[in-house]
């Protein structure tokens, strides 16, 4: 048995490194399902077939892939960015250890977009600014270590930073319609792809919906995702304040006087409210 790593899967086939080497198998004696992007596997070398998965650092359903080390999270002014959908993502990543980067693209939109971003997110986690029209999308290659996805919205320019960071077309370039300002989306299967030795990165078909490790937790505990409030939540009257109402609330009282973004407190109260909804059903 030999170790490899699975790059693409199609059906009930694999696309699996081996050796330097891209092979097309199948597994054996394993549910089709059983088998992700970015699973380590042990393959027999008489069947060439998938025989065994080893253990997985992470696991996500959707998008199905495995081992994810570290999530670059695209957004850019056009279409209109979920600001929410980033801190879900964000947090989604201290769940399931693996470290997120936020990538600003489309900077030759304007400065004004770039800035209220900074101003929300450059003390939070890893930023950074580029455009596939020049050479800043090289920035990012210091953020891909290991197995890397880029998340976000459709047409928020994921294939094309991909296609620019492999140098040649390796993914279909999303469509975007200025009418409805929102992109079709076009990547219909998660593949990875090879960036220096050991570095894979991966396009995604979306990350759009909560996970299931964010579906588990509880709204109480959703504060100690939110690192700007901690310091704030010191001067709250008690332990168990959820930073919802004015009185005795230290985080508030933050928020009032501009050392906590309003963006930031409505998406936490926002994701209070929708994982306190799911946890009645």
């Amino acid at each position: 048995m030999i170790e490899g790593l699975v790059l693409k899967k199609n059906a009930d086939k694999f696309d699996v490194l081996l050796g330097g080497e891209v092979h097309t198998i199948v597994a054996r004696n394993l549910k089709k399902d059983g088998v992700f992007v970015g699973d380590r596997v042990m393959v027999d070398e008489a069947t060439m077939a998938i025989g065994e998965v080893c253990k997985r650092k992470n696991l996500l359903i959707r998008p199905p892939m495995a081992n994810l080390d570290s999530m670059i999270i695209v957004i850019a002014q056009k279409p209109k960015p979920d600001f929410l959908l980033v801190d879900k993502l964000l947090i989604f990543c201290v769940l399931n250890g693996i470290k997120p980067v936020l990538c600003v693209n489309k900077a030759d939109l304007g400065e004004d977009f770039v800035n209220f971003v900074k101003e929300n997110y450059q003390n939070i986690t890893d930023l950074v600014v580029i455009s596939t029209l020049d050479n800043s999308v090289e920035k990012i290659k210091k953020h891909i270590s290991g197995i890397t996805a880029l998340a976000g919205q459709s047409a928020v320019g994921k294939s094309s930073i991909i296609n620019a960071l492999l140098g040649e077309s390796k993914t279909v370039i999303g469509e975007f319609s200025k009418k409805v300002e929102r992109g079709k989306q076009t990547t219909r299967i998660v593949e990875l792809y090879m960036l220096g030795k050991d570095n894979f990165i991966a396009d995604t078909t979306g990350f759009s919906k909560l996970d299931a490790s964010l579906l588990e937790l509880d709204e109480r505990d959703l504060k100690r995702y939110y690192p700007e409030f901690l310091k704030y939540a010191e001067k709250c009257k008690y332990k168990s304040c959820v930073h919802l109402s004015d009185k005795d609330c230290g985080v508030v009282d933050a928020l009032k006087r501009g050392k906590i973004t309003e963006l930031r407190y409505k998406n936490y109260v926002a994701l209070y409210e929708n994982l306190k909804s799911i946890k009645k059903f």
